[in-house]
């Protein structure tokens, strides 16, 4: 006789049943824990930019020449500025070539100064000479009318070649198919140095040059420069009594400007074209 055993099977089925109900409300009852949260990356803050130590450096040629040709300009136009001149105070540091050409004739003694620099053979060429000797503006046209109460003094520099913006000698040659020597061009832009009337003394030139001699090591004489010299012109921009940097002059209003600009000097140096130090003037 057979025996029943779907029940038997259906007990095991129910047991099953059971046991996994058991282990998933066990699952459940365990606390769930949730994800690390991922730590959002720091913000970087940003970079402050490099300030710019250089503010208002010194004047150079070429910057001086482009004040100068803006004031002519205005000169001529009859323009004014009703602001303040933001030349003045501010430093300068020009260089200016001489010699390009060769040796000149020194001045004679006693000879007023012209505000150019240039250098001579010494005798049997044994020595090379450098002089310059300002000018004196004190009771010049380019000055009259302008800070004759204020100023005890006034010594000029001329700044040579001021349609060249470089600092060196030219590199055009003179023509040599040309009947005779060409004559210069007259001078159209110059530096004033003004001496206030019961300042200081110690830096006024009162018609003595700044002069330099060149010697040889040894028994040979120097060997005459292929780029000429320089002399090298540091200080302050003043103002004329109209608080203008720069003052022009014209005889007729076909003439370029004759233009100045007043400084107080702090340095002159004679240097050669590779710009090495041969002798310095400072006052005090």
């Amino acid at each position: 006789m057979l025996n029943p055993v779907m029940p038997a099977r259906l007990a095991v089925v129910a047991v099953a049943t059971v046991g996994l109900l058991l282990v998933s409300c066990q699952r459940e009852a365990e606390p769930v824990v949730p994800p690390p949260e991922a730590t959002p990356p720091a913000a970087s803050s940003p970079e402050t930019p490099p300030l710019n130590p250089a503010v208002n450096p010194a004047l150079d040629r070429r910057e001086l020449l482009t004040a100068v040709a803006a004031a002519a300009s205005n000169y001529a136009a009859g323009a004014s500025a009703a602001a303040a001149d933001p030349l003045v105070g501010r430093q300068f540091d020009v260089r200016l070539a001489f010699g390009c050409e060769g040796p000149e004739a020194p001045p004679a003694d006693g000879a007023a100064g012209d505000g150019l620099a240039r250098w001579s053979w010494g005798p049997e060429r044994q020595t090379i000479r450098l002089s310059l000797t300002p000018g004196d503006w004190t009771r010049s046209a380019l000055i009259a009318g302008a800070g004759q109460d204020r100023w005890e003094a006034v010594e000029g520099f001329w700044v040579a070649r001021a349609w060249m913006n470089a600092d060196g000698c030219p590199s055009v040659r003179a023509d040599p198919l040309a009947s005779g020597p060409a004559a210069p061009s007259p001078q159209t832009v110059g530096l004033a140095a003004v001496f206030e009337a019961g300042g200081s003394r110690l830096g006024r030139r009162n018609g003595r040059a700044y002069a330099h001699t060149i010697r040889a090591a040894g028994d040979a004489g120097p060997e005459a420069p292929a780029g000429g010299y320089r002399v090298r012109l540091e200080g302050r921009i003043a103002a004329f009594p109209d608080g203008r940097a720069i003052r022009c002059r014209a005889a007729n209003p076909d003439q370029r400007p004759v233009c100045v600009a007043a400084v107080q000097l702090d340095r002159v140096a004679f240097e050669t074209a590779g710009g090495e130090t041969l002798s310095e003037w400072r006052p005090g």
